[in-house]
């Protein structure tokens, strides 16, 4: 991993791509908060960007801290660009950073095809054995599930069929003690960060 505060090359980018008005911290959550004319700036701003960073840039961003990532795989979903796609995959699965998982999550349900149904199956099947890792379990169902749907593919039965993966994370984490499946919740969750992705994309 590379840190911006050390290196003057990624620097420059994440002060270009990341920062600028705290970019990072908004993609996310509080994006879908946002109101007018807030939202239209936000907008127009990441779908700017999103056109013009080059495909070595989001590169170098990816090697970066979780802010550099997370920025990076928002360009990539808004700028539709499915050459980073097992990148994308590679990433999550060794989950160097926090803060992130989401991001490449939203990326990969945004591309939407067999191959992120099965880089997301791939974290599922790694982690969802892991109750003690609090990582991107609930999430990255959501992103599946979402994938599902639109293929209509079932890849996400096998981990909630009766017993499963799921529902033995769900009863092992203890973090997830007494609460119900969160499963619905971030496949929602998905669905509206993939409209506003498409929402970004229709524009570039």
């Amino acid at each position: 991993m590379r840190d911006p505060r050390d290196d003057a090359e990624l620097l420059a980018l994440s002060r270009r791509y990341v920062t600028p008005e705290r970019r990072y911290l908004k993609l996310g959550g509080s994006l879908l908060r946002m109101e007018d004319p807030e939202y239209d700036r936000f907008t127009r701003s990441l779908r700017d960007d999103a056109g013009l960073i080059t495909a070595d840039e989001i590169a170098m961003l990816l090697e970066g801290s979780w802010r550099e990532r997370r920025t990076a795989a928002w360009l990539v979903a808004v700028s539709r660009r499915t050459e980073f796609r097992e990148r994308l995959g590679e990433l999550l699965l060794a989950s160097e950073v926090c803060c992130v998982g989401s991001a490449y999550s939203v990326a990969l349900a945004s591309f939407g095809t067999a191959r992120d149904a099965e880089l997301l199956a791939a974290y599922l099947d790694r982690y969802l054995r892991r109750p003690d890792l609090a990582y991107d379990q609930t999430v990255v169902m959501g992103a599946l599930q979402f994938i599902d749907l639109n293929l209509k593919r079932g890849q996400a039965d096998r981990f909630r069929e009766p017993g499963g993966l799921w529902q033995q994370w769900l009863q092992g984490a203890p973090h997830m003690q007494g609460d119900s499946d969160p499963a619905p919740c971030s496949l929602s969750l998905i669905r509206r960060f993939c409209a506003f992705v498409d929402e970004c994309a229709d524009g570039l």
